[in-house]
């Protein structure tokens, strides 16, 4: 995919190697790359994360994104379909972080909004999945506000870059909840 998902405020843009610093200075907005829930580059560890997000874009199971202003073109974070599964016309939608500026406004809720409308109605997908850490209340109740069912835990599911045993919550939409879904969230978008 080559093209921007593109909302009213916001557009999700194809992550590229350029991207390094504008997600560096997005992240520096709140020192995100101290979070121990989630993992954001900061200047040290940029390049590697761009390396893994775009390995996996060339391998077909990843598809990277900054979260870009469409007002002032700033990027101010990122987000991911990955886990890929076209066979089960299935995926997830995670590695999403957003300056701390702009937690808790509109962006995060267009950015899934669109994200949820292209993997529904353009890739078909019967099945979208959110994982988040146990320990982020703050995520698993912006998952929850989405219209996601929670599904249950997983547990040792990841190793974080602390070495930290990471216990997932696991949340899902499918595509029979979709279009409840939808109509909620372009309510709140109004």
């Amino acid at each position: 995919m080559d093209t921007p998902l593109q909302g009213r405020r916001i557009s999700l843009r194809p992550l590229q190697y350029s991207d390094a610093d504008a997600l560096v200075q997005a992240a520096s907005d709140g020192e995100l790359w101290n979070l121990t829930v989630t993992v954001v580059p900061s200047s040290t560890t940029v390049d590697a994360y761009l390396k893994k997000a775009l390995d996996g874009r060339d391998a077909g199971t990843v598809m990277p994104f900054v979260i870009v202003l469409n007002e002032t073109g700033e990027v101010i974070g990122s987000t991911r379909f990955w886990k890929i599964d076209r066979h089960n016309r299935k995926l997830e939608i995670g590695s999403s972080w957003i300056s701390a500026r702009w937690q808790k406004t509109f962006v995060n809720t267009e950015a899934k909004y669109l994200m949820l409308r292209y993997a529904f109605e353009t890739l078909d997908c019967v099945r979208v999945q959110f994982t988040t850490d146990e320990n982020n209340q703050t995520s698993r109740q912006a998952i929850l506000r989405l219209g996601a069912q929670q599904e249950g835990t997983v547990r040792h599911e990841r190793i974080m870059p602390d070495g930290r045993k990471r216990n997932s919550v696991r949340f899902s939409i499918i595509d029979d909840e979709w279009p409840q879904v939808r109509q909620r969230l372009e309510q709140r978008l109004a």
